[in-house]
């Protein structure tokens, strides 16, 4: 039961006993001290007068002292009964009838949707994802309050709990595409138990923070059991062995000889600083410019006369040579990678990650952690120059922050970046919205809980989609486009219409990567498409 109405059941009980010990005492008072007799109907419709301030002149005046000591405490209990009933009815009451409520079950029949269990700072991402891909969706939030304002806010969502059979089948279970379950390890375990009690064919999404408790998930009977901390670190370590490397080994094959990969442009590399026209990366490397990620943004297409700061990274599409080359070019000037020059700060899961990452490519590192445990170089806390200077941050290449606390690594982005104005900032946060002041403190590359937990279950999500993924952030498609067919490229006007690039077209088992504004498309063509979420959803919507 709602807490106003428990209170206002209370407070309606209270009132009744009021008026009746009033009538009581009324009756007894004015028999007694007036010896004028009143039935308890007269005594009670005094008090109901009194109470109400609608007038009780009737039986006035009183000779008695004690008959007027009697109206006088009554007046001032009347009052207070009166003022009371605005917080505690009036005003709930009022605040219910004007807001929007929660229903509590789909009002609009609905199917081939995602139930998203309960709403947390993760799920925006993944809606985002559904969005932009037109896929239905339902949250079911027990939570009264954020029920509301979710439901105010445009979301489809239900008040009801998650981890009930009744719950899930207000949410239309059966006839959902799948279910996606992040609260916590032990209630994402509960709620797969009660969906595969409705039924064994919904998929089920499980996310764990822990890693080790994902058997226990399985065991429930989830499809799927992902763990977005450990994808992270092994994120932000790629960053960090594709930076300090002459080659690339994790890039996306488009055919038999182009690949699409990220490069990140290193402080003192001879790229840095310099424009887009002025580095000739296409003349001296060979590969294309699709794109790049500038504090977080992804622009496309890139200016020439764009600037390509330390820590842009670059999206780029060509041979294994050609990407090799191209890194050559974008490391720094001066490549000794001697010990502590990669530090770690933070030995959570996520950095637990990222050193056990390095340590499998031989890169050498120090780690940084509040806790006294093994694996552990420097003990301290990491806002602290002091720290920091004895984890050897001044003459690190690369700092990757793997801190819990958004906040604090905020505050540490900017310690490094004041002790160490040319180390490469790699740094995890929780939430999305932080992503830009982590930007701004300094951090070369940042990438969120949120994002990664969004991505990663969207991909588990939408299994029916032909998608190749790089480093969780643009989308390659490979499709047929029958409405462009006889046109050129130039003709079709895709990037400007989407923002998305042609890469490649595929052509009778064969991938031409040689193409222009001039190519033809013909019949059967499969054009290979990257873009961000928004431009490949725009490129689907205009064209296919």
């Amino acid at each position: 039961m709602d807490g106003w109405k428990r209170r206002a059941i209370w407070y309606s009980a209270f009132v009744a006993l009021a008026l009746v010990v009033t009538a009581v005492g009324y009756q007894f008072g004015m028999r007694t001290f007036e010896g004028r007799p009143q039935t308890f109907l007269d005594s009670l419709q005094f008090a109901v007068e009194m109470f109400t301030t609608t007038g009780f002149g009737g039986d006035a005046p009183w000779e008695s002292s004690e008959m007027h000591l009697f109206i006088i405490v009554t007046d001032l209990l009347g009052m207070a009964v009166l003022v009371g009933a605005l917080p505690v009815v009036v005003g709930p009451l009022l605040e219910e009838a004007l807001s929007t409520s929660a229903p509590s079950q789909l009002e609009t029949p609905l199917s081939n949707h995602v139930v998203i269990c309960s709403y947390t700072a993760r799920t925006d991402e993944l809606i985002d994802e559904l969005d932009s891909h037109d896929v239905p969706y339902v949250i079911i939030e027990s939570d009264r309050e954020r029920a509301d304002e979710l439901y105010e806010d445009g979301h489809r969502v239900i008040r009801a709990d998650p981890e009930s059979t009744e719950g899930l089948e207000a949410a239309r279970l059966r006839s959902a595409r799948a279910l996606f379950a992040d609260v916590s390890d032990q209630v994402d375990a509960s709620i797969v138990l009660a969906a595969k009690e409705l039924t064994e064919t919904v998929p089920v999404v499980s996310v764990v923070s822990e890693p080790d408790l994902a058997r226990y998930h399985e065991l429930a009977g989830a499809d799927h059991v992902i763990s977005p901390r450990e994808l992270l670190g092994k994120s932000l370590a790629q960053k960090v062995t594709t930076a300090l490397r002459a080659r690339i080994d994790e890039a996306v094959e488009i055919g038999d000889d182009l690949q699409l990969a990220e490069v990140s442009i290193r402080h003192g590399s001879v790229l840095a600083g310099r424009t887009l026209a002025d580095s000739e990366i296409r003349e001296r490397s060979g590969v294309n410019v699709l794109g790049a990620w500038v504090r977080g943004e992804f622009v496309t297409p890139l200016a020439p006369d764009a600037t390509l700061a330390p820590g842009t990274v670059l999206l780029v599409s060509g041979h294994a040579d050609q990407l090799d080359q191209l890194v050559e070019m974008a490391q720094s000037a001066v490549r000794q990678f001697e010990a502590g020059e990669t530090v770690v700060v933070g030995y959570g899961e996520v950095g637990r990650t990222v050193t056990a990452e390095l340590d499998d490519v031989g890169i050498s590192r120090t780690v940084v952690d509040q806790m006294d445990i093994e694996g552990v170089d420097v003990v301290g806390d990491a806002t602290e120059p002091e720290t920091l200077v004895a984890a050897g941050v001044e003459d690190a290449q690369t700092v990757v922050l793997a801190l819990p606390d958004d906040t604090t690594t905020e505050f540490a982005t900017l310690v490094v970046r004041d002790l160490a104005p040319d180390a490469e900032i790699i740094a995890r946060i929780e939430n999305n919205e932080n992503i830009s002041k982590t930007y701004r403190a300094g951090a070369d590359y940042v990438l969120s809980l949120g994002t990664v937990t969004g991505r990663m279950s969207a991909s588990r999500l939408l299994e029916d989609r032909v998608v190749l993924s790089l480093d969780q952030q643009v989308e390659v498609i490979r499709t047929e486009v029958p409405g462009i067919v006889g046109q050129t490229l130039s003709e079709a006007n895709i990037r400007a219409e989407t923002g998305c690039t042609v890469i490649a077209i595929e052509r009778d088992d064969e991938v031409l990567t040689d193409i222009g504004p001039e190519t033809v498309i013909d019949s059967g063509d499969e054009l290979v498409i990257v873009g961000t979420d928004e431009g490949i959803h725009e490129f689907e919507r205009r064209f296919t």
